[in-house]
């Protein structure tokens, strides 16, 4: 009774594997994948039953192979599905949400070159200035090291800036994120309790940073060299920063200006960008981690370096331009989608 009642489906597995050994598991159609995992929770289940009431030796045997050629498939396509989710992320809904979310990346950028112009002018003109404008922190132990006799720009102070920027990048990608949204009580005057402050506040200070380091270097003479440790990693870098940014600001712009929506619609829907902005920041960030530690120790020349960091710019904007134009199959869309 047991097997005449659960023997189609058992050979409607077997119908479905047999399609796969010989096509393979893209071969088979949505419907088709989704039955074949189906089937395979009914079997196994078949199988501990079979088990439990010890029947024929021969049944058990045939359902443990069925199951096992099941579960092969099953693991595979879970696999490869993830796989493709990653691809899809990276390929179309990454890129696409950089360019659906242009304005708010180029305010940051905006806001980011500005201070980074306006430090790097006032530091360079006069040098005293950067104790004004940046923390002492920061700029003592850089002056100490410029006016040591025995410095000099070497391969290993050239790892330590680069590590000592992507450190900070890191931070700051993760906290101008979460200010879009999270008061920070501990900036001036308490603006740190509205949204979105934070977030502005991180990303001029960064730029602020960035200019008024490359005028100390500078005017000690090595401002070329600065420039071209920063370069090869630093582009991505700073870019994924000012992408963590626009994520944070989409929140913001959920809170002040939800449209027709109400405000916690309007916020999971910004929601959803954001996220899509800040885990593709962080894959940038690994990016960057990686050229950092295998290429920027390798003391290349100044020239060399900066042509790789040129050649990540134009890569980079090429991605953002070009990537993920073609709308996806909408029987294979299944990443993250946009509402």
């Amino acid at each position: 009774m047991f097997v005449e009642r659960r023997q189609p489906g058992w050979q409607r597995l077997e119908e479905l594997l047999k399609n796969a050994d010989r096509r393979g598991l893209r071969s088979l159609a949505p419907e088709e994948i989704e039955e074949l995992g189906r089937l395979y929770r009914w079997v196994t289940s078949d199988l501990a039953f079979a088990e439990g009431r010890e029947y024929d030796p021969t049944l058990r045997q045939y359902l443990h192979r069925l199951t096992a050629r099941a579960h092969a498939y099953v693991y595979a396509g879970s696999v490869e599905a993830g796989w493709r989710r990653v691809t899809r992320f990276l390929s179309h809904d990454f890129p696409d949400e950089v360019r659906r979310s242009r304005w708010y990346v180029l305010g940051m950028f905006s806001l980011f070159i500005i201070a980074a112009i306006f430090a790097y002018a006032l530091i360079k003109n006069v040098p005293n200035d950067a104790y004004a404008i940046l923390p002492d922190s920061l700029v003592r132990p850089i002056h100490e090291r410029l006016h040591d006799s025995n410095f000099g720009f070497d391969r290993d102070f050239a790892s330590t800036v680069s590590a000592l920027i992507m450190t900070n990048n890191i931070r700051v990608a993760i906290m101008a994120f979460g200010g879009g949204i999270v008061p920070m009580p501990w900036l001036a005057a308490g603006l740190g309790v509205v949204p979105g402050v934070p977030t502005i506040y991180l990303v001029f200070f960064n730029g602020l940073m960035l200019g008024g380091m490359g005028a100390m270097y500078g005017n000690a003479g090595f401002g070329f060299d600065f420039w071209a440790t920063v370069a090869p990693h630093g582009v991505i870098e700073l870019s994924a920063i000012w992408i963590s940014g626009a994520a944070g600001i989409l929140l913001t712009a959920a809170v002040f200006n939800p449209g027709r929506l109400r405000r916690v619609d309007a916020l999971r829907r910004n929601a959803r960008r954001s996220l899509v902005l800040i885990v593709g920041a962080f894959c940038m960030l690994a990016c960057a981690a990686i050229i950092e530690g295998f290429f920027s120790p390798q003391r290349f020349p100044p020239e060399v370096r900066m042509t790789v960091g040129a050649l990540t710019g134009v890569a980079l904007l090429s991605y953002f331009t070009l990537a993920g134009r073609r709308p996806l199959d909408a029987s294979r869309a299944g990443g993250i989608t946009h509402a």
